[in-house]
């Protein structure tokens, strides 16, 4: 059976009234949104801390993950690192959807990591903010400036009457 790093025994920490600080190290695998996706294998660093609570634990704490896409303007390689600190409470009998279950005086830590993950990913990556992203005429990469003198009318014509009153005042 595989080592499941996000998977914690929480027995002691259970009858304790002292948070638990606890930093891990390990690869997460299928984390994947339209665009983006965390490198299959690639580590990802989880600062938690468990704290004792009435019926369960909370964890709080941050999580950084690298990932990489494809530039939503150029279509060249993007890459960059999803920061997320979250809170969550895990419970012995969770009454719905909105904590997560101790099982077996265990937590796992797992799906809270996925779900930050995911929601931190960039939909629409970019390589760089100011990327200029491809000409509309040749294609051309528009920071490989040399490449392309296509002169581009970003005037659209469907706005030629509201133009020509603009120009008018």
């Amino acid at each position: 059976m595989a080592p499941r790093p996000f998977r914690l025994h929480i027995g002691m920490l259970l009858h304790s009234h002292s948070p638990e600080r606890i930093q891990i190290k390990a690869p997460v695998f299928e984390l994947r949104v339209s665009a983006s996706a965390v490198p299959e294998g690639a580590n990802l660093q989880l600062d938690v801390t468990l704290e004792p609570t009435v019926g369960g634990i909370v964890a709080h704490g941050k999580l950084v993950a690298p990932w990489s896409g494809e530039c939503r303007r150029c279509l060249e390689a993007a890459s960059g690192l999803v920061q997320a600190e979250f809170r969550e409470l895990f419970e012995h009998d969770p009454s719905d959807e909105m904590t997560f279950p101790i099982k077996h005086e265990q937590i796992d830590l797992e799906p809270l990591v996925r779900e930050a993950v995911l929601v931190e990913l960039p939909q629409a990556p970019l390589c760089r903010t100011d990327c200029a992203g491809l000409c509309p005429d040749c294609g051309a990469n528009r920071k490989d400036v040399a490449s392309c003198d296509c002169t581009v009318d970003l005037a659209d014509p469907r706005w030629a009457d509201l133009d020509q009153l603009k120009s008018d005042s």
